[in-house]
């Protein structure tokens, strides 16, 4: 294909008839073009049919969304804007990971100069340990950072409470939910969910007589090197949508989790690079496409404009079933977030195996 030649519309309140043709036009040739080439030249907007899952509230979430954590001071901002105008419409965030006030500052650019509107992005962000007594001022302070009146997924970050000594946490995760739930009635959350929830803690939850809202989504580690298959599995019976986060392995956060020399990284796995070879795909563009074939959504995080494009060129083509297969039954099994950092000897998680409870099952492939 030839050079792709953009119009810029940036600052105009309407389009003329002949304008509006142009820019149908310019977004059909944007779409043949991206399939092409993983950049998308500044001041454009690739126009993408996005797959989605349906929550089992109706509203529905794009199956490939940005990750922001972990990104340097600054990363953010440019991350977020590069992903939206190659097509990304699921930004994923946190308050803890620091960054909220920058990706705002990009959604507020993005939204000013009509590169999207609001209602086509899918925002997520988390309640962090230390807010379970304040929900609904910890997601004020998150919406003001991220200039939104409201939220389309807000998550109990970890089924941790910081400074919490004793067997059970305080407030219960019960509590904390019915303040979530308040959330939604208020309108400033549209749908609610778990991170890093075990699914035995979960169906605690689940079984609350005072739970009024199911949980949408449950957030968690999955990859070929820890699948997650029976609490994955588990989880869609009951009609929650699950997020797999660090798709990609999580090859940065080892120090972070105290991970040994042992520990692998999974996009140099001489079987993941045998199957990308296959398809003359990367490493992790094969993995998302992994997670996409498991039916969930998942959440690959850059902040290298091409890489951040590249991970977007999964939607037209699949994995072969016996391939699907192979990277689900790696021999190598290891959780790379591992929660070390949350176990005390005063609180309720003294080892690894109490906070995941003991859920060793989840290590096996499909």
């Amino acid at each position: 294909m030839g050079r792709v030649r953009c119009k810029d519309y940036r600052g105009l309140k309407s389009l003329n008839s002949e304008q509006q043709q142009q820019l149908h036009a310019a977004r059909k040739t944007t779409h043949a073009y991206l399939q092409q080439s993983a950049a998308v030249p500044e001041g454009t907007t690739a126009s993408v049919n996005i797959p989605t899952a349906t929550f089992s509230n109706g509203r529905t979430i794009p199956l490939i969304g940005l990750g922001t954590w972990k990104s340097s001071p600054g990363q953010a901002h440019a991350a977020v804007s590069a992903a939206v105008r190659c097509g990304y419409r699921h930004i994923d965030c946190a308050s803890i990971y620091g960054n909220e006030h920058e990706i705002g500052a990009a959604l507020a650019e993005l939204f000013a100069e009509g590169t999207v509107q609001r209602e086509e992005l899918f925002i997520t962000t988390k309640l962090w340990n230390s807010d379970h007594n304040n929900v609904e001022a910890a997601c004020r302070r998150s919406l003001a950072a991220l200039h939104l009146t409201y939220l389309d997924l807000y998550l109990t970050h970890w089924p941790v409470v910081t400074g919490c000594t004793g067997p059970t946490l305080v407030p219960s995760t019960a509590e904390t939910w019915s303040a979530m739930e308040g959330l939604v009635r208020q309108g400033l959350v549209r749908s609610i969910g778990l991170s890093n929830f075990s699914r035995v803690k979960l169906q605690q939850l689940m079984d609350s007589p005072t739970l009024t809202i199911k949980p949408a989504v449950l957030q968690v580690e999955a990859h070929p090197y820890w699948p997650n298959t029976i609490l994955i599995d588990w989880a869609q019976q009951q009609g929650i949508h699950v997020t797999a986060y660090s798709p990609l392995g999580s090859p940065d956060s080892a120090s972070i989790m105290r991970r040994g020399k042992e520990s692998r990284r999974l996009m140099e796995d001489a079987q993941v690079l045998a199957v990308a070879g296959k398809y003359n795909k990367s490493p992790a563009q094969v993995l998302i496409r992994w997670a996409l074939e498991r039916g969930t959504s998942c959440l690959p995080k850059s902040a290298n404009e091409g890489r951040i494009a590249a991970n977007f060129q999964v939607l037209d083509w699949q994995l072969d079933p016996a391939d699907t297969t192979t990277l689900s039954n790696l021999k190598h099994r290891e959780r790379m977030v591992t929660g070390i950092m949350w176990l005390d000897a005063r609180g309720p998680y003294k080892s690894v195996s109490e906070l995941w409870n003991d859920e060793k099952e989840q290590a096996v492939g499909s």
